[in-house]
């Protein structure tokens, strides 16, 4: 895989965890840099380890699916970046503004942005991925648009979250399609 097309899946993955993070900047009446870097640890944190999990799990049934590894790929990541789009479209997607950053708060927040990275993972154990490499950067992009979440949400509130989720299913779709036509031979 392409560092361009690690890059693009980051960025998709991202999007969940950035449209949260700018829900929590908008609960914020004061902007403090600490809540920025918290949210992602976080974030970033539970989106490294997600594929990592993936990973080990895919891992486990590689020999058995190698001949329908690019299907797999495409169908998940198709369907996470379809979810995304359909979120994207709610007209109340934003949860309750909650400025609480205690542990559990944000741990049940980052387990649910990341959700779909652990489905991404399944598929980097089908490309050959190095792992290591990829969760981390997975995680630092994740952290750098979640803190970037933050800031944005409490200057500018709720006006771009369904735009980034959008970007981030149409990015995932597309790497999806990619996959697939990389493997039946027309790319």
């Amino acid at each position: 895989m392409s560092f361009f097309s690690l890059f693009l899946i980051a960025v998709g993955l991202s999007m969940d965890a950035f449209a949260v993070s700018v829900c929590k900047g908008l609960s914020l009446t004061e902007m403090k840099w600490k809540y920025a870097v918290l949210t992602g640890l976080y974030f970033g944190g539970f989106q490294a380890l997600m594929p990592l999990i993936g990973y080990v799990l895919g891992v486990q049934f590689q020999d058995y699916i190698t001949s329908i590894d690019h299907w797999i790929a495409f169908v998940l990541l198709g369907l996470i970046g379809l979810n995304m789009l359909k979120e994207a479209r709610q007209k109340d997607d934003c949860f309750e503004p909650n400025a609480s950053f205690d542990v559990k708060t944000m741990t049940m927040l980052a387990v649910a942005t990341s959700i779909d990275a652990l489905a991404v993972g399944i598929t980097f154990a089908f490309l050959k991925v190095h792992i290591l490499a990829a969760v981390l950067f997975i995680g630092l992009i994740t952290f750098c648009f979640s803190a970037a979440g933050i800031k944005i949400g409490n200057l500018f509130g709720i006006k771009y979250q369904a735009k980034a989720e959008a970007v981030g299913g149409i990015i995932l779709i597309l790497m999806g399609i990619k996959i697939l036509l990389e493997h039946l031979g027309f790319l």
